[in-house]
């Protein structure tokens, strides 16, 4: 499947969706936005795909964020700004939410709404030359609440601070240690080690991640806000599948499991 800016492709148990604007290091328009959500909405509804992982097309960027050449278009006004920003975190939220692991690989320049798009993600690999920045100080623009959450979560406060505040770009090291990213792995190994990792993932019992992911997610939230039933729901779910009854079996038969999801 492809849709202009925005490319997907199977590959297995595995969705990848790629952001094509090379010419602009991944620059992301309101149109890529929305065919961003309805990529994934398919990997969402193909029982087959297990994990899902987002890149950049061209080797120099991730995402580098909003494309500036379309804000008077599409951000001039502040009905487009609220149109443009509902898009974003509609993409956002449904990546942080989506019921199957996401892992982002990052080439190059991770900037902005990039750097919003891989914190979205469970799981961040970079290259080493791979740049962060979250320049929104230096352009005027306002962060809410919820993506403001989410950045927290991963960073903590005080990291999080710094890089709003000083809108400077850091290096992959950095990211590294202050948790931006999981893992630096040279450009020429990048993407056998992710689909190394997704193929990996995407062999494991998808209740059992499905429902890490999931209670991974109501820990963060506010305790008057946490669903604990579901958390304890989808426990159940897991030890009452076949999975558990083939996870138990190959374990004794000393063999690889075949999971199906039920």
């Amino acid at each position: 499947m492809s849709t202009d800016k925005m490319l997907a492709e199977k590959r297995g148990a595995i969705g990848i969706m790629t952001f094509n604007n090379p010419e602009r290091h991944n620059a992301v328009s309101l149109e890529m936005w929305e065919a961003a959500d309805r990529i994934l909405s398919d990997f969402i509804a193909d029982p087959a795909i297990r994990v899902v992982v987002i890149t950049g097309a061209g080797g120099r960027s991730f995402v580098s964020g909003a494309d500036i050449s379309k804000f008077d278009s599409e951000r001039a006004s502040l009905e487009g700004v609220r149109k443009y920003n509902a898009a974003v975190e509609r993409m956002y939220g449904g990546i942080y939410e989506l019921p199957k692991p996401t892992i982002a690989m990052i080439r190059g320049y991770c900037m902005g709404g990039g750097l919003g798009l891989a914190i979205s993600c469970d799981i961040r690999v970079c290259n080493e030359t791979s740049k962060f920045a979250l320049p929104a100080a230096k352009l005027g623009l306002g962060y809410g609440f919820t993506p403001m959450k989410r950045f927290v979560d991963v960073l903590g406060p005080a990291v999080t601070k710094e890089i709003f505040f000083t809108a400077r770009q850091y290096d992959a090291a950095t990211a590294l240690r202050w948790n931006m990213v999981n893992h630096v792995v040279p450009d020429a190994e990048i993407e056998a080690f992710v689909m190394s990792m997704a193929e990996t993932i995407a062999g494991n019992a998808p209740l059992t991640v499905g429902s890490i992911k999931a209670i991974a997610q109501q820990i963060v939230k506010d305790p008057t806000q946490r669903d604990l039933g579901m958390c304890d729901a989808m426990v159940e779910k897991c030890f009452a599948s076949q999975d558990y009854i083939e996870g138990r079996r190959a374990f004794m038969e000393k063999r690889k499991p075949v999971f199906t999801g039920s």
